[in-house]
């Protein structure tokens, strides 16, 4: 008899309905059994929609369902760390949308609980599962790509361009009179994520931030307000490994969401995987040997997507489809844990690095956990 997960989700909002959600009921080993949110309509809403039986808005309440395998974390991210603890203590298995924390000591002490735990976790690092970035991965460890020299990681999202659009998950309370780290958290994480699977650890850091949007909109105030909001990072990298690397985020380069690209360049030959909405297409893979020079594109195999998936399905269905099969997979079938929360600590402690380098205005050495 073929096993089949039973998981619980807490928070029913947008971001639940239009990539979570979706992914589980595609998934023919999944069973939703529990939704939770304290706007019980939402739950309700969700349950109904996704044929979900049990409805909580106490998560407490629904962690003590012993059926319950899994549960995924889909809400405000002050809230990720405390909801993901609790889960562990419940001795279940745990998915958490990104930052676990916005400091790296608390996500590496959820990953020890975890471990100690005997619970595995994922973190919502959506572009890990982008169909060309797998691919790109594969590349670099089967060796097509050669010895890697240098590894690019751009953002480009014009969101924030326009001063009037209002900026979300901001503190209205931030010091009015210093720079406000901001594209390199919200932003930043995923690249850092993204380029430290690829490349290995990151050794050390050097970095430079700017507001370029002086006034803006702010969630939550009335009318543009000044801030000196980091809408662009720029950061070099020294990866363990040797290869270089250049990172840059942005609130304010013209593209659109998500606005990523990778461009890794090897011994053999080089590759660009761009993970950006054009004309009904969610991305492209282009790669180019050492002897012919020229790019082309490269198309996904049936093995990249997952089942019921193109290349013109909404990036947040088409990525979390992909998370979510690699997550049940692992646990049902006891595969090696990739893209956990001690992945997400790393992430958080180099960004942390590039913070600090920007204000102390020199190299800073990546540390240990």
């Amino acid at each position: 008899m073929t096993r089949t997960l039973k998981v619980g989700i807490i928070g029913a909002h947008s971001w639940a309905e239009k990539a979570h959600l979706p992914g589980y009921a595609a998934h023919d080993r999944v069973e939703l059994a529990a939704v939770c949110d304290i706007d019980r309509s939402r739950a309700e809403a969700m349950a109904a929609r996704f044929g979900i039986a049990a409805v909580y808005t106490d998560h407490r309440a629904m962690l003590a369902d012993a059926t319950l395998d899994m549960v995924d974390v889909c809400t405000p991210t002050a809230t990720h760390l405390p909801l993901s603890l609790d889960v562990i203590a419940a001795g279940k298995h745990v998915m958490s949308e990104k930052p676990l924390h916005t400091d790296a000591a608390p996500a590496f002490d959820a990953a020890r609980q975890a471990r100690e735990q005997g619970v595995r976790t994922k973190l919502g690092f959506t572009f890990r599962y982008s169909p060309a970035v797998r691919r790109l991965k594969r590349w670099i460890d089967d060796g097509t790509l050669g010895d890697i020299f240098h590894i690019h990681g751009l953002e480009q999202n014009s969101q924030f361009l326009d001063p009037d659009f209002p900026l979300r998950q901001f503190d209205v309370t931030s010091p009015r009179d210093r720079l406000i780290p901001a594209s390199i958290i919200g932003y930043g994480s995923h690249l850092v994520d993204l380029m430290r699977w690829l490349g290995g650890d990151f050794a050390a850091v050097a970095s430079s931030m700017r507001n370029f949007v002086p006034e803006r909109v702010v969630r939550g105030l009335d009318g543009r307000q000044r801030f000196q909001v980091e809408d662009g990072t720029v950061a070099l990298v020294e990866f363990a490994a040797g290869a270089q690397g250049m990172l840059q985020t942005s609130y304010v380069a013209v593209g659109n969401y998500p606005g990523i690209e990778l461009r890794v360049y090897g011994s053999k030959g080089a590759a660009v995987a761009r993970l950006v909405t054009e004309f009904g297409v969610a991305e492209t893979l282009h790669l180019a040997r050492a002897d012919d020079v020229e790019f082309r594109p490269v198309a996904p195999t049936a093995d990249d997507l997952p089942p019921g998936t193109d290349l013109g399905t909404p990036w947040p269905e088409l990525y979390f489809r992909n998370l979510i099969r690699f997550f049940v997979d692992e646990i049902l079938e006891d595969r090696p844990e990739e893209c956990t929360f001690f992945d997400g600590a790393k992430s958080q402690q180099i960004v942390d690095a590039i913070i600090a380098a920007h204000f102390e205005r020199r190299w800073i050495d990546v540390g240990r956990p």
